[in-house]
């Protein structure tokens, strides 16, 4: 690995800005209602993000770039537009105490990075900036450092890649 792609491989690694916040059980309904879920297209997906809480929460989700919530995330169906949806709307990650399984999934194969750090979650207050490297296992919170346990390779491999499509692209690619 050349220094340059060391460096971007670092940068891929990282991802932050103001947070909002949710509680507990967010379900994927509320994420993205079905009526949308005829579309694949992020950018229209997202204007529909968290439409069941109304105005203000979509306002301020598409000013943060960290979405930061309790336990069970993403539980509910396993609409892959939920993930796809928090992306178009520009968040980088998502910081919970826990997701939903096929949730979690569904956010390594699109690309968006998601850890479980419940002291992280706990210390999140909304607007405050929070800052992820799965890299090396770390949530900022305002400056305050937080570990969680690092993805294994594969996962990491597939977040850097930018989701799994492009990572089977590329290992395709790679043995021609």
């Amino acid at each position: 690995m050349t220094a340059d792609t060391h460096a971007a491989a670092t940068r891929s690694r990282r991802a932050g800005g103001p947070c909002i916040t949710f509680g507990d059980d967010v379900n994927t309904d509320v994420i993205i209602p079905g009526r949308y879920l005829v579309s694949i297209d992020p950018v229209e997906l997202a204007a529909h993000a968290f439409e069941p809480l109304g105005e203000e929460v979509q306002r301020r989700l598409l000013s943060a770039k960290v979405v930061v919530a309790g336990r069970n995330f993403g539980c509910g169906s396993a609409r892959e537009q939920a993930a796809t949806a928090l992306l178009g709307a520009g968040i980088e990650a998502v910081v919970a105490r826990s997701f939903a399984r096929v949730f979690f999934r569904n956010a390594i194969n699109t690309g968006l990075v998601a850890v479980e750090c419940p002291d992280a979650v706990a210390a999140a207050r909304d607007g405050d900036a929070v800052s992820v490297d799965h890299g090396s296992g770390e949530v900022t919170v305002e400056g305050r450092r937080y570990e969680f346990a690092p993805y294994p390779p594969t996962l990491s491999a597939i977040l850097d890649a930018g989701g799994l499509l492009p990572y089977l692209a590329g290992a395709e690619g790679a043995q021609r």
